[in-house]
């Protein structure tokens, strides 16, 4: 318990007290004092914004849980408004969608249970011969719409499955990777063409795929084939990532983050 003594003064009007606080409550004031510093760093470690100049792109729609994973083994939430960075593994829970615009227009939507990793992103709208655009669905699926890249440097844009590599030709396209974890499809990778073309290639070979042709691959060996339409795959999207831009303010990692 703390000693309070009372002393006097003679030029005060009221008493005046002095406060001995022991050792052990000074002890319980730093412990608590710690606690809350640790947990207001590890509440801007998941919202703190990211760097404007190193974003390769931001969420404009989620209807869910997004986080965001460098290779340092940082983690980030993401929301609505959130910049993304080059390196960093976007992962989408159970029932998530989202949809992230790049600063060259290009747009991916990614399904729910998916892992999409930013391998590289560079765009300087007044430098053409940097860009540079290699995507890795690691699991689960998407849905694409290229932009100015693929327009003036297709050839400069790759999209990396486990099973085979994806070439832009100016292009509308979606596609799932199954591997035991897709209820009504073959594992492998499935794709479906709405605008423009995708080449895939394989170990085996490459083929192309226009607009209104659906493909398939087995696996990294197997040359990939077209699916007549009655048996191919669309990647279909819900009315909450396609309508008008959310306003949830999200964030993203900061420097005093750790994994």
């Amino acid at each position: 318990m703390p000693t309070i003594s009372r002393t006097s003064s003679q030029d005060a009007q009221l008493p005046t007290f002095s406060v001995r606080v022991s050792t052990n409550m000074r002890n319980t004031f730093l412990t608590t004092l710690h606690a809350v510093a640790a947990l207001t760093v590890a509440t801007v470690c998941a919202f703190a914004p990211a760097t404007n100049a190193q974003t390769a792109g931001a969420v404009t729609h989620l209807s869910g849980t997004l986080t965001a994973r460098n290779d340092a083994g940082t983690t980030r939430l993401l929301a609505t408004r959130s910049g993304i960075l080059p390196g960093e593994t976007l992962t989408t829970a159970q029932d998530t969608y989202a949809r992230v615009k790049f600063n060259d227009g290009t747009e991916v939507v990614i399904r729910p249970e998916s892992r999409f990793k930013i391998e590289q992103y560079s765009y300087d709208e007044k430098k053409p011969e940097n860009d540079s655009m290699v995507f890795n669905l690691l699991k689960g699926g998407l849905r694409s719409i290229s932009g100015l890249v693929s327009k003036r440097n297709k050839d400069k844009i790759q999209y990396l499955t486990p099973t085979a590599t994806v070439g832009i030709r100016g292009t509308h396209f979606g596609m799932v990777v199954c591997d035991g974890d897709c209820a009504a499809l073959k594992d492998g990778l499935h794709v479906d063409v709405s605008a423009g073309a995708v080449a895939i290639t394989t170990s085996a070979g490459t083929q192309q795929f226009d607009a209104g042709q659906f493909g398939y691959v087995a696996n990294a060996t197997t040359v990939p084939v077209i699916v007549p339409p009655n048996q191919g795959f669309k990647v279909t999207l819900p009315p909450s990532v396609t309508g008008p831009t959310g306003n949830t303010v999200g964030a993203s990692g900061a420097d005093i983050c750790r994994p």
